[in-house]
């Protein structure tokens, strides 16, 4: 069994299946390139579709007009009677994933095994027929856009089955045989090392432009948002949220105390380790996946909290504030750094809140309130609910 990196490595691509390790950051990977990738499906089984039906000419050559030449036609029919359903129900079903991966196998295995009944009833025509094979595997493995693993086990399926019936019912010699297995087992290699090498360029693309984006969207230092996803990302959903359902919303201005007299005495390198430190600690006491940690200046963050009202944001801002004040930076052997935090707490209740209330203007209050906490005397919270 291939083995993944932990949870941590989210982006990481196991190196057989060439999917990322991660089954979340897998079905973002396939969400992000469902359209694209089921209009390049239809679009492949439009040309298999006509070009498996054209070669029911090469049918009637062979048999003639009577009943095999039937039977394979009604076969290929088959073939584009499942393309065309299978490529309806990806266009009907745009958003599923899985219908998009059960259409593209279900053409492969519909065509390969039409493919196996065109090999019995043309049964002296075996060099063709395996050049034919040849080119169906690089068009499973390549061109049908599926699920590596799934394509592989189609492909060597097929592969397996049509060796078997070139040996029953051909009348090839040893040697042929032997050169005609290798040759399809030289298509099968090389039609798994092109897909692999195509199913990671994708996924190094996605996983480039997934850093990218967090980069751009949290702090160096800290690991936690940046200003600019506040307004990019928080401005107008969590308003528009906390607004339609009728919920409260908090937001918390946290400041360190003193904080350049820190700098001065311990130097920039000193003040960092605080920076990480409080960082982590309002990290590990919000919500993960529903609390937003933002740092919004220098030695200012900012906590949004949803579904959130003033007592929970002010016991939380409390709890922040003692487990701080009560907790040292460790900076140099033997040395440690201790400070603390002040708090502004505003908050609004949607359901009651008449007032066309933006998050500007909840952070602006928090941050009043941060400055009253700072003159007051620092190492404190103040709090106020909008009406």
């Amino acid at each position: 069994m291939e083995v993944c990196s932990d949870e941590q490595h989210s982006l990481d691509i196991a190196p057989v299946r060439s999917e990322f390790c991660n089954d979340v950051t897998e079905f973002r990977f396939l969400t992000h390139h469902l359209a694209e990738t089921q209009s390049q499906l239809r679009l492949t089984l439009i040309f298999c579709s006509f070009f498996y039906l054209a070669f029911s000419l090469t049918d009637i050559a062979v048999l003639g007009y009577g009943r095999d030449a039937f039977i394979l036609f009604m076969g290929r029919m088959a073939v584009a009677v499942t393309a065309a359903g299978c490529g309806w129900l990806t266009y009907r079903q745009r958003q599923s994933v899985a219908i998009t991966r059960l259409a593209a196998t279900a053409v492969e295995i519909v065509g390969m095994s039409t493919f196996m009944f065109i090999v019995v009833y043309r049964p002296d025509e075996l060099p063709w027929h395996a050049m034919s094979m040849a080119i169906m595997l690089i068009v499973v493995y390549i061109f049908i856009p599926n699920r590596l693993a799934y394509s592989l086990a189609v492909a060597l399926s097929a592969t397996g089955v049509f060796i078997l019936l070139a040996f029953s019912i051909g009348n090839l010699k040893p040697s042929d045989m032997l050169t005609m297995s290798m040759l399809l087992l030289l298509a099968n290699t090389f039609g798994y090392v092109a897909a692999r090498r195509y199913h990671r360029l994708w996924r190094e693309e996605f996983r480039t432009q997934s850093i990218l984006k967090n980069l751009s969207m949290h702090d160096h230092l800290t690991g936690c948002f940046n200003r600019r996803y506040v307004h990019e990302k928080l401005l107008d959903s969590e308003i528009s949220r906390a607004q339609r359902f009728g919920l409260c919303l908090t937001v918390v201005m946290c400041d360190l105390d003193h904080f350049k007299v820190v700098n001065d005495s311990y130097g920039h390198h000193g003040g960092d380790a605080v920076l990480r430190d409080f960082s982590q600690l309002l990290r590990k006491m919000t919500r993960k996946q529903i609390d937003s940690v933002v740092r919004y200046g220098g030695e200012e963050f900012l906590l949004v909290l949803p579904e959130t009202d003033l007592y929970g944001g002010v016991l939380l801002a409390e709890r922040l504030r003692v487990a701080f004040a009560g907790a040292a930076t460790v900076h140099d052997v033997n040395q440690n750094i201790n400070t603390t935090a002040s708090f502004g707490v505003a908050t609004v209740d949607f359901a009651r809140s008449r007032k066309m209330i933006t998050l500007d203007s909840l952070i602006a209050t928090a941050d009043k309130l941060l400055y009253d906490a700072k003159t007051g005397g620092r190492n404190q919270v103040k709090s106020l609910q909008l009406s």
